[in-house]
């Protein structure tokens, strides 16, 4: 992950699976257009190669932005609350605050320096639109490449028109070997020839090949398309069918823009290529949302031999196989789509969607107590868009709300328990403003809310669910609700330093559990929260007590993710106690399982634990790196320490007694340093596995930046300011305060000394 944060690497673009054919000159101009504005939009039709470009503009400028180049997948979203959410999802920024994710988003953006590509934005063109606007005012470093049909209107918008592929004129000769300095002709050539390894373009086919391109107006996506038809089709049939699909009557009739028309009548063609049952599972699949497995395709594409329908579909080039997963692409979804709604079939397969992955949910929840913890939480993440297609529909479709908020309620284990908070928050809070009816269901969606309220730090907006859920549970009966409202009620008083409260209901809470019978991770957790209390209360012997319970069920069950908290009360314990070697290997233990679940509560914990443990032994500086590399994985969570007086406390006295040992200067180069560790370096410093870098970069590990290591290799070329600022497309004034920060840093008084230092740590 990014450098003091959260986010993944430097970017996140997708490695190419077939060439690049026929953009350099468009590439080029982009990248121009980038180094002169701060928003670029590309427009053009569906399948004209917008996403491929930008994503192409995008690595070629992947040196340029040290925070990384990212693309965010828009074409699968439907609600517009959801873009900023999205937008952090793609750059791995947890949302587990309470706050707005745009203002999260701005927060984690303004000092950074990277290029965001917003692909498929004409569906979502105002929330799109809003965030752009309100991203570019607050991160000065910030440049981004959107695609979409329409322009996002906004001032300061550069746009850069995708044409289709250059093609020969039509009634010219072509000479031999002339189709490969035509795109078009030269994109249908190798498509062609991946389906078929026989096919070449010759002086005798290559006037039928252009004729195939001028047909298809040299959109990429159609040339694709016909492309994969020579499986079946010889190229004279190729030619012959797509003319007689461009003479039919209704082609000219579809409306909007030719080059739109073109691409419409070639996918139309290739659906009437396609067998019924083919016709049956596109026009079907296009309800997912994003890629989807061979599981879903039977449950919702029913009817037919969905798998070998799978494969023909991959084969013709409407279907791509990613993996065990399938994905269609956004034009071809849309397409099927208006084939599904003429169908008539459409509301009965959302049904179908719909029980699949509330069934799905429901029973990755029965699973989540046990030992497939791990790939429930990886399926779930898999699955997200689809599950959040499905929530989206249940919750403005009539007649749909109980299996939204079954839904969202069902889903705690993926909130509360994988990194998802916000997201979560914005589901519950949806559909508890819907569903006003008391019910079981309301209950249930009132505890999990109040449950992700508390980790956000809402105590007040969690208190009043969890209020609610009580008052109707003890009004119907329901124990259950009662039960689960009573302990996240306790987990709320907790964090809220009233802990003698706290005790009195994880005690009710437990008591209850057992007389349901109910074992599951949350009441695991019952049992950790009051190990916690107890510690707060002085009592590690029943702390002691309660974690070995708590573990030897994880244990017999196979469970992880609470287990893990009952070792991180382990290390608390074992730290009380003056077990410093077992208080560390607890830490590290609980560390280990949080990063597989990508649990940053967990993780911050567990490496606080692990910073207090090193203090205690008078390991001072590895302890105020712990502390600052936890210090970034707090803001992403929320409060520090929970804000509380209580787990505040020792971090308070880590801080002050590391300080006061180190000295100010010293703890504050530790502190910064740990602080600027991306996620994964900071879990790997803490496990004591090496001691990383700041960053990957060209350089050693050293107390630059990656903008200023950056810089600190053209001072050594010798380059003036001006050279720097135009080499990095930052102005002069930027480039100045780099090399002001780096004399500071390093503590030099010239530029010569800049350059002896950068020549002896360059990476060989």
């Amino acid at each position: 992950m990014g450098k003091a944060g959260v986010a993944c690497g430097r970017g996140n673009l997708p490695a190419d699976t077939t060439s690049f054919v026929g953009r350099k000159e468009d590439v080029a101009e982009v990248k121009h257009l980038l180094a002169r504005a701060r928003l670029v939009t590309l427009t053009g039709v569906g399948g004209v190669g917008k996403t491929r470009l930008a994503v192409q503009t995008a690595a070629g400028l992947a040196r340029a932005f040290p925070d990384g180049v990212w693309l965010v997948e828009l074409d699968g979203l439907q609600d517009p609350a959801l873009v900023a959410h999205t937008v952090l999802e793609a750059l791995g920024v947890p949302d587990e605050t309470g706050r707005g994710a745009a203002a999260v988003l701005a927060d984690h953006l303004r000092e950074r320096r990277l290029l965001i590509v917003l692909d498929n934005c004409e569906h979502l063109l105002d929330a799109c639109a809003a965030l752009a606007h309100d991203l570019l005012r607050a991160a000065a470093g910030l440049r981004l490449l959107a695609t979409s049909r329409e322009r996002l209107a906004l001032a300061g918008e550069h746009l850069w028109p995708v044409s289709p592929l250059p093609l020969p004129d039509p009634g010219r000769p072509l000479p031999a070997g002339a189709w490969l300095r035509y795109p078009a002709m030269t994109l249908f050539a190798e498509r062609a020839a991946a389906v078929d390894p026989a096919f070449a373009v010759t002086e005798e086919n290559q006037e039928r090949v252009a004729a195939v391109c001028r047909l298809l107006a040299g959109i990429p996506l159609a040339l694709e398309l016909a492309a994969g038809r020579l499986r079946v089709l010889t190229l004279a049939e190729l030619e012959t069918g797509l003319a007689d699909c461009f003479r039919l009557p209704g082609t000219a009739k579809r409306g909007g823009e030719p080059r739109h028309q073109t691409l419409l009548a070639a996918v139309d063609w290739s659906f009437a290529l396609c067998g019924p049952a083919e016709q049956r599972l596109w026009a079907r699949a296009s309800v997912f949302a994003g890629s989807f497995d061979l599981a879903a395709a039977e449950r919702v594409c029913a009817g037919d031999d969905v798998r070998d329908l799978l494969a023909a579909l991959v084969e013709k080039s409407v279907l791509v196989r990613e993996g065990q997963r399938f994905r269609l692409l956004e034009p071809l979804r849309q397409f099927g789509r208006d084939k599904l709604a003429e169908s008539g079939e459409a509301a009965e397969t959302r049904r179908r969607m719909r029980d699949h992955y509330l069934d799905l949910a429901e029973c990755s929840e029965r699973g989540w107590f046990g030992p497939e913890q791990t790939e429930i939480f990886r399926r779930t993440r898999l699955e997200h868009a689809n599950l959040r297609a499905v929530l989206d529909r249940s919750l403005t479709e009539p007649g749909e709300l109980d299996a939204g908020l079954r839904l969202a309620s069902t889903l705690w284990y993926y909130w509360a328990g994988c990194g998802v908070f916000g997201e979560g928050r914005h589901w519950l809070d949806r559909a508890l403003a819907l569903a006003r009816e008391p019910g079981a269901s309301r209950a249930k969606a009132l505890w999990v809310n109040g449950y992700v309220a508390t980790l956000q730090g809402d105590h007040d907006g969690a208190i009043t669910m969890l209020e609610e859920c009580r008052t109707y549970a003890r009004r119907a009966g329901d124990d259950v609700a009662l039960a689960y409202a009573t302990h996240r009620l306790g987990c709320n008083l907790l964090v809220g330093d009233d802990v003698g409260d706290a005790k009195t209901l994880f005690e009710e809470a437990r008591t209850r559990y057992r007389q349901l019978g109910e074992l599951n991770s949350n009441v695991m957790l019952a049992d950790i929260e009051l190990a916690v209390a107890s510690i707060f209360l002085g009592d590690l012997d029943r702390a002691g007590e309660l974690c070995e319970e708590a573990c030897a069920t994880g244990d017999a069950y196979g469970e992880q993710w609470a287990h893990a908290y009952a070792i991180y009360v382990q290390a608390l314990v074992a730290l009380g106690r003056g077990d410093f070697a077992g208080a560390g290997e607890h830490g590290r233990h609980c560390l280990r399982v949080k990063r597989e679940f990508d649990d940053l509560l967990g993780i911050a914990l567990a490496i606080e634990v692990l910073a207090w443990n090193e203090a205690a032994q008078g390991h001072w500086e590895p302890a105020a790196t712990m502390l600052g590399s936890a210090q970034p994985i707090w803001q992403a969570v929320g409060f520090p320490m929970f804000g509380s007086r209580y787990f505040g406390a020792p971090h308070g006295e880590c801080e002050s007694r590391t300080r006061e040992a180190l000295g100010d200067a010293p703890f504050d180069a530790a502190f910064r340093r740990g602080r600027e560790y991306g996620l994964a370096e900071a879990i790997t410093y803490a496990l004591g596995d090496t001691t990383p870098s700041p960053a990957p970069g060209p350089m050693r590990a050293t107390p630059l930046t990656d903008r200023e290591q950056e810089v600190a290799i053209l001072i050594a070329d010798g380059r003036s300011n001006q050279e720097i600022a135009d080499k990095l497309v930052i102005s002069r004034r930027t480039a100045e305060g780099h090399v002001n920060r780096i004399l500071r840093k390093l503590g030099f008084d010239s530029r010569a000394q800049v350059a002896a230092w950068a020549a002896q740590v360059v990476r060989l």
